[in-house]
C-alpha cells in the first residue's frame, strides 16, 4: 500500500516518515559514493601533476651535479685551446647551471599548480549538495 502512494504524483506528500527517511538513506548514500569517486578522479590528476613536477626537480639535481662535474671536466676541455683554461671552465659550468636553474622554476611552476593538494571540485559538489539538501528540508516542513 505505501508502494502504490510511493509511485502518485504526490508520492512525497502522501509517503510515510519511513519512506522518506529510507529514500533519503539511499540518495545520501548514492551521494557519498559519487563525491568519493570523483574525489578519487582530482585527486588523481592533481598526483600525476605532482609526480611531473617532482621529476623536474630530480632533473634539476642531476644537471646540478653535472654542473660540479663539468667545472672539474673542463680543465682538460677542448676551449682551453681558444681560451684560458679557467674560463673555458667556467663558461661550461655556467651553462649547466643555467640548464637546472630553468628545469628548478619549471618543477617549482608545476608543483604550485597543485596546491593545494585537496580536491576542489569535489568540495564545491558537496557544498552544493548540503545547499539542496537544506532547501529541500525547508520546503518539506512547510
Amino acid at each position: 500500500m505505501a508502494a502504490s502512494r510511493a509511485a502518485g504524483p504526490n508520492s512525497a506528500e502522501d509517503a510515510s516518515a519511513s519512506d522518506l527517511v529510507k529514500a533519503l538513506s539511499e540518495q545520501t548514500s548514492r551521494l557519498v559514493k559519487q563525491e568519493m569517486e570523483l574525489a578519487k578522479v582530482e585527486l588523481s590528476e592533481k598526483g600525476k601533476q605532482a609526480g611531473i613536477g617532482a621529476g623536474l626537480f630530480g632533473g634539476a639535481g642531476v644537471f646540478g651535479l653535472y654542473a660540479l662535474g663539468a667545472l672539474t671536466a673542463t680543465i682538460i676541455a677542448a676551449l682551453s685551446l681558444a681560451m684560458d683554461t679557467w674560463l673555458a671552465a667556467l663558461i661550461v659550468t655556467i651553462l649547466w647551471a643555467a640548464v637546472a636553474g630553468v628545469m628548478a622554476l619549471v618543477g617549482k611552476g608545476r608543483m604550485q599548480k597543485v596546491s593545494p593538494p585537496t580536491p576542489e571540485q569535489t568540495v564545491e559538489s558537496v557544498k552544493e549538495d548540503v545547499q539542496w539538501t537544506k532547501t529541500s528540508a525547508q520546503r518539506g516542513r512547510r
